[in-house]
């Protein structure tokens, strides 16, 4: 019998709270973290780029050589070389010359800046038709990261993109919390599984191999328990064979029926938490905890049963890893922009940003999309229309979800963040 019905933000502080086991953590090779959960920093072990190099195709130029240049009165250099990619450069830019570079090319001594190819004429001599400042459309040595210094934090959840960043910075190993091993089993005399029956009158069981697939995609070890008939003693076996597991989920026999009684075998077994949430659906839901670890009851109406595993199960998941998700890869969240996000007229620009403790968006600044740490240490995207030239400070701006967006993770500003 349900008793009360207790509200969602109240029963998951409650299930979250009296979590006590951890999964402990193992070593494993990059290459395999994809989706795991780091247990520990993750600390550079290169400097890269190892040097300054061209974030565009042009001309490395000193800075100060262009300035005042337009297109009415463009600044006039000597090209005295050129640098290809991979290539050491054999030439020093001295007042009043510039050198020919591609892009991700070491930048020649005495050069400080790149002009783009697009503003420059070259003939006899290279006319500039736009000024640089000191710095532009170069990536400085150790922009991405340097070597010993704490690249990604304890707790965020790897990425696939994350993979190649961790393996640039020669980190070939991870600390990763171990997985979460999940026992999971259907209940009630009226279900046959999908896979092995078609029994005239009964239902087919959807809830398990739902249930088995979500948790798989977030990581978890399954291990599945079948169905077990409305009987307390057959319940009582599969609880036995779960019992070794991180968390135990069942399905059914939670609502006001004389035959649902999986709150009471929870109580058998550990301390029941709650049973009834005042949501819809899902509101049968009971969860408790035994040895320090959760153990599910979710209803048995399919919908509700995905609504509450997600809504209960997943957070309990994450902290038997010891980290708090808040949001989800692709999800969009809406939040204010600390301070402006340029972009320019007549281009769409998908402008990469992190999220502050007090979720505010702060824009991510790089020398161009050659710097991959700018994807990985980001939290979302914003994307600005063409008909637009940037983003105010104190808009609301719809951020997608690149990573998931883990409470630990969220910093005043990205520069300090790591």
């Amino acid at each position: 019998m349900i008793k009360k019905r207790e509200k969602l933000d109240v029963a998951l502080k409650k299930l979250l709270k009296a979590i006590k086991h951890r999964t402990g953590c193992e070593i494993i090779d990059t290459l395999d973290s994809c989706g795991r959960v780091l247990a520990e920093d993750v600390i550079a072990k290169l400097t890269i780029p190892p040097f300054d190099r061209a974030a565009m195709d042009g001309y490395a130029v000193k800075a100060e050589d262009t300035f005042g240049a337009d297109e009415s009165n463009p600044a006039i250099l000597k090209v005295v070389g050129e640098v290809e990619t991979g290539e050491e450069p054999k030439v020093r830019v001295e007042r009043g010359e510039a050198v020919r570079i591609s892009t991700g090319a070491m930048m020649p001594e005495g050069a400080n800046a790149v002009v783009m190819v697009e503003y420059t004429n070259e003939n006899e001599n290279l006319e500039v038709y736009k000024a640089v400042a000191p710095g532009e459309n170069v990536s400085k040595k150790g922009e991405d990261f340097t070597a010993g210094k704490i690249i990604m934090k304890s707790g965020n959840i790897v990425q696939p993109f994350d993979v190649g960043y961790f393996l640039s910075a020669g980190v070939r190993k991870l600390k990763v919390a171990k997985k979460v091993k999940v026992a999971v089993a259907s209940t009630g005399n009226e279900i046959c599984d999908v896979l092995s029956s078609s029994e005239v009158a009964k239902i087919p069981d959807s809830n398990r191999p739902n249930i088995i697939s979500c948790l798989k995609s977030i990581g978890c070890e399954v291990i599945d328990l079948g169905i077990v008939k409305d009987d307390v003693k057959e319940m009582h076996k599969a609880f036995d064979k779960a019992l070794n597991c991180d968390a135990i989920v069942f399905t059914g026999a939670t609502s006001a029926g004389k035959k649902d009684i999986m709150p009471e075998v929870i109580e058998d077994y550990g301390d029941l938490l709650v049973h009834g949430i005042a949501i819809k659906p899902g509101m049968p839901l009971a969860f408790g905890i035994v040895n320090g670890k959760p153990v599910f009851a979710l209803p048995g109406s399919p919908v509700a049963c995905l609504i509450t595993l997600k809504l209960f199960v997943y957070p309990a998941i994450w902290k038997l890893q010891n980290t708090e998700v808040l949001a989800y890869p692709n999800e969009v969240i809406k939040a204010e922009v600390e301070r402006r996000i340029p972009s320019n007229a007549g281009t769409r620009t998908f402008a990469r940003v992190r999220l502050n403790k007090d979720f505010k968006v702060i824009p991510v600044m790089t020398s161009g999309s050659g710097i991959l740490s700018s994807f990985s240490r980001v939290h979302g995207i914003v994307e600005i229309p063409e008909n637009l030239e940037g983003i105010e400070a104190g808009e609301i701006v719809e951020v997608k979800l690149t990573r998931h967006l883990v409470k630990s993770d969220l910093g005043d500003k990205y520069e300090e963040d790591f």
